[in-house]
């Protein structure tokens, strides 16, 4: 293990484990402190904690297949993840289709100032 990795020990635990995202090697480049930090933030769930290891994964496809994150090598890993963990196929794309329920706000939000801008014109 090199010095630097002695001094990220989080980054080096997220690049050995295969749970590391490419565009963090431009992050690292620039604030490498700020990096580690994050991802020990980010790790302690999954150091612990009452939920399975599936349950978890099941949960991280949803937060990288929704609308506001769409991260696709994200969706990917957890897949995979969530597969090695024992998750079923149904239960996956139960994830997914749950997942999609977070689309319905861009309707929620447009349509009643659709609906008020069209009464507007009638007038």
């Amino acid at each position: 293990m090199s010095k630097s990795d002695q001094a990220f020990p989080h980054t080096q635990e997220h690049k050995e484990k295969g749970d590391w995202n490419p565009l963090w090697d431009q992050f690292h480049e620039l604030d490498p402190e700020f990096l580690e930090a994050y991802l020990a933030f980010r790790s302690v769930p999954q150091r612990g904690g009452p939920l399975p290891q599936k349950y978890k994964e099941l949960v991280l496809i949803a937060i990288n297949a929704a609308t506001t994150h769409l991260y696709g090598p994200g969706v990917r890993r957890h897949i995979q993840n969530a597969l090695k963990a024992g998750a079923t196929k149904e239960e996956i794309l139960e994830t997914i289709q749950l997942t999609t329920v977070m689309g319905i706000h861009s309707c929620n939000l447009a349509i009643p100032i659709l609906m008020e801008e069209v009464g507007k014109l009638e007038e």
